[in-house]
């Protein structure tokens, strides 16, 4: 056979074999098109219904024409008809401001009650690391000094007066109070937090500890304010943005925790399909993380200036705190159908 008619069988096996599937490349393209557009409420129910079945039959009819090195121009066709039928057919058809409304009215809410335990194990985690801060400077007050950073502490030491520790609390918020203590530690929280979910794959080892160390440094701040009887005062000042932002960091801390404990732990999964599932709840764990830690900075960078009384203050943390449980723990739930 010559060239010539090696070139013209070709280019009849091309033809011949397009005639033949052409219809539903053309009616896939354009259900794909109105989709794309936005129009899939003009599609008829056996197009929603043939979508599926019309991808599949592209893709075989991809692989034939690669196989058999049809024409060029039509492998690039069903490449890209293959392409955009791919993110309609297994992509997310959701627009983004109906995925921000199901995730504020449940799906964040879900996902936090799924990790539950995980939370626990952190809260256990905090209030330990609190614990041993408060206990370390108990014991030896060179410990506060290893724990909180020194330009945060230079009024708010160990054996420092009431006086002046008072005066860090209510009064003008200047670079002499706690202000700058405050902005220190939402930005060290704000850390703490993403590193905690971060570190999470390597077994939650680095989260706990990152939890523990974080929290030791509060507990030796509540060592200092305690010693001179103002341990209410400075519960009452952290709490404004405290119980928010306190949250956020158990919630990451828990999120890191979850993905950990199911590599480690991973029951009938395999170890990639139990981090993958894992890694998606405690993604949408975290981008709620991120929505209170910036209502945290707003509560610290606001409200914390503007009431200067322990009670105001307890009010507005023991608000918040209330806000995020009555969310977390009632929010979204599936309403049982009544049996008949």
């Amino acid at each position: 056979m010559s060239t010539e008619q090696a070139l013209s069988a070709a280019v009849l096996r091309s033809d011949r074999f397009r005639l033949e599937r052409e219809a539903d490349w053309i009616r896939l393209e354009d259900i794909v098109t109105k989709m794309e557009k936005g129009k899939s409420r003009k599609l008829s129910d056996d197009d929603v219904l043939a979508l599926p079945t019309l991808y599949r039959t592209l893709l075989s009819s991809l692989s034939i024409a690669r196989e058999n090195s049809l024409d060029a121009g039509l492998i690039d066709y069903l490449e890209g008809l293959a392409l955009r039928s791919y993110f309609l057919v297994y992509g997310t058809q959701t627009s983004l401001g109906r995925w921000l409304g199901s995730f504020f009215s449940g799906g964040w809410s879900r996902a936090v009650r799924a990790i539950q335990l995980d939370i626990w194990i952190a809260l256990f985690v905090m209030i330990a690391g609190a614990g041993v801060g408060y206990i370390l400077v108990a014991g030896d007050s060179d410990w506060f000094y290893a724990l909180v950073p020194g330009s945060y502490s230079e009024v708010r030491v160990p054996g420092a007066t009431e006086e002046a520790l008072r005066g860090t609390l209510f009064g003008s918020q200047n670079e002499g109070g706690l202000g700058m203590f405050a902005a220190f530690l939402f930005s060290n929280n704000a850390q703490v937090a993403i590193l905690a979910f971060a570190l999470g794959f390597a077994f939650a080892i680095p989260s706990i500890l990152l939890l523990i160390h974080n929290m030791a440094l509060l507990g030796a701040m509540l060592w200092v304010f305690a010693q001179r009887g103002l341990t209410v005062d400075f519960i009452g000042w952290l709490s404004i943005h405290g119980t928010t932002e306190l949250f956020a960091i158990l919630l990451a801390g828990a999120a890191g925790i979850h993905v950990g404990r199911s590599i480690a732990f991973p029951g009938t999964r395999s170890h990639l399909k139990a981090a993958s599932d894992a890694g998606k709840r405690a993604a949408l764990v975290m981008t709620g993380v991120i929505v209170m830690l910036i209502c945290a900075g707003l509560l610290e960078g606001f409200a914390r200036q503007l009431i200067d009384n322990t009670a105001g203050r307890f009010a507005v943390g023991g608000a918040m705190l209330l806000l995020w449980l009555l969310y977390f723990i009632g929010f979204g739930r599936e309403r049982r159908r009544p049996e008949t």
